[in-house]
């Protein structure tokens, strides 16, 4: 299943839960996570997609994200072979048949220190109102 399968069905899957989604959000370490998703409540969960074993193994960033977020999690078609990713102590695991998800393993929840809080929240801001913008000028 290719990677834009699966980000669409993982947006929809965390919209649906009150989430809004950016796909492809650069952080301040110019990392870039496939989508960070933001909660009412200021909480931050990024997804890191895989497409194929092949894609994985050639992942050397993904571990950076986990100082990003409250949750990590990532998102794999449901023919992924699960086993390969990270333990429970490092992400949680989400499958998609393309349309619907299901949350195989929870993330583990680290709390974000309040300042990097407060800074990716606004440049989230900044950069959804950015790409709004420049979508309506099209």
């Amino acid at each position: 299943m290719d990677a834009s399968r699966i980000c669409v069905a993982a947006i929809r899957y965390f919209t649906e839960r009150g989430y809004a989604c950016l796909a492809e959000f650069t952080l301040k370490t110019n990392r870039r996570p496939d989508i960070t998703c933001l909660g009412k409540n200021g909480e931050i969960i990024m997804v890191e997609i895989k497409s194929s074993v092949a894609d994985f193994k050639s992942d050397h960033k993904w571990h950076e994200y986990a100082d990003w977020a409250d949750e990590l999690y990532f998102a794999v078609g449901d023919e992924f072979p699960v086993e390969i990713l990270p333990d429970d102590t490092r992400c949680g695991v989400i499958i998609t048949d393309g349309f619907d998800c299901h949350v195989l393993r929870e993330a583990p929840v680290k709390k974000l220190a309040g300042a990097r809080r407060n800074h990716l929240i606004k440049r989230l801001a900044r950069t959804a109102m950015f790409r709004s913008t420049r979508d309506d000028d099209g």
